[in-house]
């Protein structure tokens, strides 16, 4: 004869599995919140990188192939365990491995080449600045032929609502994610704090979030106090190859629609010369 403890544990199991299986409405918490951070800029100064390599969790380093210790930390960082991409500058930013759009597509190979020789252990690549660069599609299309073939993923760090790189990505099937959050446009410690709070927000909402930062003193400052804290939270800090899956080369709502990127008119805000940023979606 069957218990009724037996018919409950199986009621249960059953309950589990349809909260599994149903997709999240938008406005209900989902069950798992997942967290993915980025450091850019990194291969300039060492002692401040390192604070970088130093936070308590699997954050992703970014490396610039034009700065003095690229080659170094991206060593010292593939040795500690931590994921290392090269942040590929883009017009408008200029330096010897910068692309832009009046370059041919043998030159664009060339400086891509480069960029990942400058930049021992990569497993993948970001845009650094491009909001000219990644609206060009032939160019990012080829880019991300290339970086498929070399078995390397892609972040779109989303400096131009008009990008088409993660699109690009999407169409040929190669593994990427697009950023969601910027943390540190305002170097202030409430400026940082808000946008983290935002973006632990947005990983509540809708199930996940990717993160870039910088490692400015101040931004490090607020990670560092902030992130042991996560858990807490029910937030997950994974790899950003983890994110990847976990996404499963789909645009979150704000990049596109049904999962497929498009580009949209989301306002931008100034960063420098030349260069405009696009808004934090949830802002």
């Amino acid at each position: 004869m069957i218990s009724l403890r037996a018919v409950l544990l199986a009621l249960l199991c059953c309950l589990s599995g349809v909260a599994h299986a149903t997709p999240d409405s938008g406005d209900a918490k989902p069950r798992k919140a997942y967290f993915t951070l980025i450091i850019d800029d990194l291969g300039q100064n060492l002692p401040r990188d390192r604070r970088a390599l130093a936070l308590p969790g699997p954050v992703t380093l970014a490396v610039m192939p034009d700065t003095p210790h690229a080659a170094d930390f991206a060593r010292e960082a593939h040795k500690a365990g931590k994921t290392v991409i090269v942040h590929m500058p883009m017009d408008p930013a200029t330096g010897p491995f910068a692309w832009h759009p009046d370059l041919s597509m043998d030159e664009l190979r060339n400086r891509l080449q480069a960029a990942l020789k400058a930049v021992p252990y990569a497993a993948g690549m970001n845009n650094h600045e491009g909001s000219k660069m990644t609206s060009q599609p032939e160019a990012m299309a080829m880019l991300m032929g290339e970086l498929q073939q070399r078995n390397l993923f892609f972040v779109d760090s989303r400096t131009s609502a008009a990008t088409v790189a993660a699109a690009k990505a999407q169409a040929i099937g190669l593994a990427h994610v697009s950023r969601d959050v910027f943390l540190d446009d305002v170097r202030t410690p409430e400026a940082v704090a808000k946008q983290l709070h935002m973006a632990i927000a947005h990983a509540q909402k809708f199930g996940s979030v990717v993160v870039i930062g910088h490692p400015y003193p101040v931004t490090m400052d607020v990670l560092a106090r902030e992130l042991p804290d996560l858990k807490g939270q029910g937030i997950d800090w994974i790899p950003v190859r983890q994110m990847i899956a976990v996404r499963s080369n789909r645009a979150m709502p704000a990049h596109g629609k049904d999962g497929t990127y498009k580009p949209t008119p989301a306002p931008v805000t100034p960063v420098g010369p030349g260069e405009a940023r696009e808004k934090n979606p949830a802002e």
